[in-house]
């Protein structure tokens, strides 16, 4: 395992470069974290039609720029990394996923191949959804993708500016021991709000 230094709060932005699989659409994901903070300069000018096109994908989205939530991120050693620069961002191969669909509702689910472990430490404040199951999901990254000006601070309060699913809500803690999401050795289950802030169920 690597464990980096804390990453809360520091701005990264992902490519997901897209194929037609057998059981669907699936992406692999590259991300400038922790090459490089997404330049906005850099980020504001990419062309996903022509990342698909230089890299022989069915489609690339754009997913920034975005924030870390947790403390730090521990990651399953492997060989050596893939990194592909794109508009001069460059950015690495950090995940694969199996998506619901080619553009997934908020709220759906996505499996994510990414062994990680994110570690979210005592004294820190969680934003949570809770679903009809009772299960909770942490907040693991906010957006600016909806809205270009939402910050930390806002986060604890924008339950009231989601459009949460029936049984669903949102809340806000903060935490007395640290939290661990370990999806080193099964796929995460991730989902998204209406502002795109991005969500780990809590196993």
């Amino acid at each position: 395992m690597t464990e980096p230094d804390d990453v809360f709060n520091k701005r990264y932005g992902e490519v997901l470069l897209v194929t037609v699989t057998e059981a669907g659409p699936e992406a692999s994901v590259y991300n400038s974290y922790p090459l490089n903070d997404c330049p906005a300069e850099l980020w504001d000018k990419l062309d996903a039609e022509a990342i698909a096109k230089e890299n022989g994908a069915v489609a690339a989205l754009l997913n920034g720029p975005r924030y870390w939530l947790m403390s730090s991120i521990e990651k399953v050693a492997g060989g050596e990394q893939e990194t592909k620069t794109f508009g001069g961002i460059e950015m690495i191969k950090q995940a694969t996923v199996a998506m619901s669909s080619m553009n997934p509702a908020p709220y759906s689910v996505n499996r994510v191949d990414r062994k990680t472990v994110f570690n979210f430490d005592a004294g820190r404040p969680v934003f949570e959804l809770v679903d009809p199951q009772g299960q909770q999901w942490v907040m693991q990254t906010y957006s600016q993708i909806v809205d270009a000006g939402l910050t930390l601070d806002d986060l604890a309060q924008i339950g009231s500016r989601l459009n949460l699913p029936e049984g669903w809500t949102y809340q806000t803690r903060t935490l007395t021991e640290r939290l661990s999401v370990d999806t080193t050795t099964r796929d995460a289950h991730v989902t998204q709000d209406d502002l795109a802030n991005t969500y780990s169920l809590e196993f």
